[in-house]
């Protein structure tokens, strides 16, 4: 197989249950790869060298033997080191947790070790997942593999630059603000962002069984759309541990989107300026897109900015309180964007319960008003963030210029619980990729992968980073 380590993942499975390639010679070759790049990347905070081969060793006998293989026999994956692998550390990007070892599997990681896929190690994150930038004082920063002087984005930038890279053929990220679709949209692949309880984030640290667990959720990334496809179908489907979980067939099951379906370009004043590429990105998705007989017209979303500043209350106060309460008497272990963070999350009074629940009741009353507008415009089309990715480092929590102004197209789903997908769509002037944002109504992850995978097709074959 030509460039195997870039090959799709329904293409690797093929050729596996075909025996035109064997999952020792894949693992072999995705583990030589990792050694050559994670010098100069740093995707990985965590390589199971000897897992893997084992686990390659165990699926080419039952192969062998003829006994049914996986969904996902043999292929490479990787997956956030925030998320429980058991016997792998998980330090989700801070000392405070350098010495942590899971004992158990989370629930999405033993499905994709159920379907047959072979996991080579975890990835790098922020400390505590809170930036858009990946660097701490564990393992250091991910750089992104377009450009290694520019970030991979956060807060699973390891994840996509592993998979950018060709170092896995996808795997779990986690989103909790635009984790999931900003690193995608930084390097070039693809991330989704599901409704809460699609994917159980049982195991995920921080975990995300609080009042307001429905802000974050875990999440598939891959090179592909179909890739992201399959990922999910393993995934999703309920778990003990997470309240929000839902049965796996709970959403509408569109494998095309329908023609004549109304597509909004969501347009609004309070998201703030994108660069030129990345607004011409937008208009080349809007007119493919139109091209496949789907509607796309302007939409507005009255209420955005009301969604943007409840986002904010319970990502900036409400966890900035919980995080200083946990990390009190230990500042001088933080690395700087922690510490940056959790300034810019202070409040200038007290957090108290009255306004906790009133935030709760308002976050509800704006999701109720985003899904009114929506009736008969089930999907968005939008960008991911206000630019491609920026230099190591340029990225911060300053008021006026920093993540809350340049990152808020991705923030808003969070608050709604809506799911969101980043597709890329094309190249910035300095080579770097440029995705765009597509949007559903909750549970409707099928219909909104239908019409992004249209998207895809319409757009060409995707184009691997030069690093070869």
């Amino acid at each position: 197989m030509n460039n195997v380590h870039y090959a799709p993942i329904p293409e690797i499975v093929r050729q596996i249950h075909g025996k035109q390639i064997s999952p020792v010679e894949l693992t072999e070759w995705q583990l030589a790869r990792i050694a050559a790049w994670q010098p100069k990347l740093n995707a990985f905070v965590h390589v199971d060298m000897e897992g893997a081969k084992r686990r390659a060793r165990e699926a080419e006998a039952a192969i062998l033997r003829g006994e049914p293989a996986g969904r996902l026999c043999g292929v490479p994956v990787s997956i956030k080191s925030c998320i429980d692998v058991a016997g792998w550390p998980s330090p989700a990007g801070s000392l405070l947790r350098a010495n942590e070892i899971p004992l158990r599997h989370a629930p999405m990681a033993q499905r994709l070790l159920d379907a047959g896929a072979i996991p080579m190690g975890n990835t790098n994150t922020p400390e505590f997942l809170m930036a858009y930038e990946t660097d701490n004082r564990v393992s250091g920063k991910t750089s992104n593999p377009w450009n290694l002087a520019h970030s991979s984005g956060g807060s699973s930038g390891g994840e996509a630059a592993a998979i950018a890279a060709g170092l896995s053929a996808g795997g779990i990220g986690s989103d909790g603000g635009g984790s999931i679709r900003v690193p995608a949209h930084f390097c070039g692949i693809c991330g989704l962002k599901p409704t809460p309880g699609r994917i159980p984030a049982t195991g995920h640290f921080p975990p995300g069984t609080s009042a307001f667990g429905w802000l974050g959720v875990v999440g598939p990334m891959a090179r592909t759309v179909a890739d992201l496809r399959l990922l999910f179908e393993v995934m999703k489907g309920p778990d003990s541990g997470d309240a929000l979980s839902v049965p796996a067939g709970n959403a509408a099951a569109e494998k095309f989107p329908p023609r004549k379906m109304r597509i909004g370009i969501l347009e609004d004043p309070a998201l703030g300026r994108v660069t030129p590429e990345t607004r011409e990105a937008v208009e080349r998705a809007a007119k493919l897109l139109e091209d496949h007989g789907l509607i796309v017209e302007p939409f507005r979303l009255e209420n955005l900015q009301r969604m943007l500043e409840l986002w904010w209350f319970f990502f900036g106060t409400v966890i900035g309180e919980l995080l200083r309460a946990q990390v009190r008497g230990k500042e001088s272990w933080l690395s700087p964007q922690l510490r940056e963070y959790l300034e810019a999350a202070r409040s200038d009074s007290p957090l108290g319960m009255q306004e906790f629940v009133a935030n709760c009741a308002a976050r509800d009353r704006e999701r109720a008003q985003v899904l009114r507008a929506m009736e008969n415009v089930p999907v968005l089309l939008s960008a991911v963030c206000s630019g491609p990715a920026f230099r190591h480092g340029a990225g911060n929590w300053q008021p006026g210029t920093g993540y809350r102004e340049t990152m808020r197209h991705a923030q808003w789903l969070n608050l709604t619980g809506m799911p969101g997908i980043s597709v890329l769509m094309g190249r910035s002037s300095g080579g770097l990729p440029v995705g765009v944002q597509l949007t559903a109504r909750p549970f409707e992850e099928e219909l909104l992968l239908a019409v992004a995978e249209r998207l895809e097709q319409a757009r060409g074959p995707w184009e691997a980073p030069p690093l070869d």
